[in-house]
């Protein structure tokens, strides 16, 4: 299967890929549109910031292609951040395929931002994309900006507060933590969205 990795400037990308590997699966990072449409499955990874993200896609043109694309697309941590409206980082404009706004993480007693490692993920919705992963699995995490829940969340954690931890709106997929560094639950994950139809 062919799966495309939208280079958007993040990292991470050795991480995905390898997760691929052991799928059966080789991911191919590109910034090339016909690429992108033509591909399989497509995900959008990352690690870094919103604003920089979305320059690059919006000066190669991707932020448009990506808006059209039918097949099945995964958005993952940053890349979940950048398929919403925008985000408070940086005040940025997203892609706005998916209704919401990212908002930076609340600090407190017991609090640490960015939220890093591993916390419990519970299921809200029923979603092809969580079939077979048991309630209240352990994803790994590591953000400083969260989706607050909405009509397009499936699953959630909680840091201080609730948050959408997994999100879809058709044929956009989302997963706040790392499912390619989530062990098991994230491999069945993975597995999921390669299984889509």
């Amino acid at each position: 299967m062919d799966v495309a990795l939208v280079d958007s400037g993040g990292a991470n990308i050795g991480s995905v890929r390898y997760a691929l590997r052991r799928l059966g699966a080789e991911g191919c990072l590109t910034a090339d549109a016909d690429t992108i449409r033509n591909a399989d499955r497509v995900i959008l990874p990352g690690v870094g910031a919103a604003a920089s993200a979305m320059k690059k896609l919006r000066g190669s043109g991707l932020d448009d292609v990506i808006r059209g694309l039918k097949q099945p697309v995964l958005g993952i941590c940053l890349g979940m951040q950048l398929l919403f409206e925008g985000s408070e980082e940086g005040g940025s404009d997203c892609l706005g395929i998916i209704p919401g706004f990212a908002l930076k993480l609340g600090t407190g007693p017991g609090l640490r931002v960015p939220h890093m490692g591993w916390n419990q993920v519970n299921p809200v919705a029923r979603s092809p994309l969580l079939a077979g992963i048991a309630a209240d699995v352990y994803a790994y995490f590591v953000h400083s900006y969260a989706l607050p829940v909405s009509d397009s969340t499936v699953a959630v954690t909680e840091h201080g507060l609730s948050f959408a931890a997994v999100s879809q709106s058709g044929n956009f997929f989302a997963t706040q933590f790392h499912p390619e560094k989530s062990a098991g639950p994230g491999h069945k994950l993975l597995s999921n969205f390669m299984d889509l139809s």
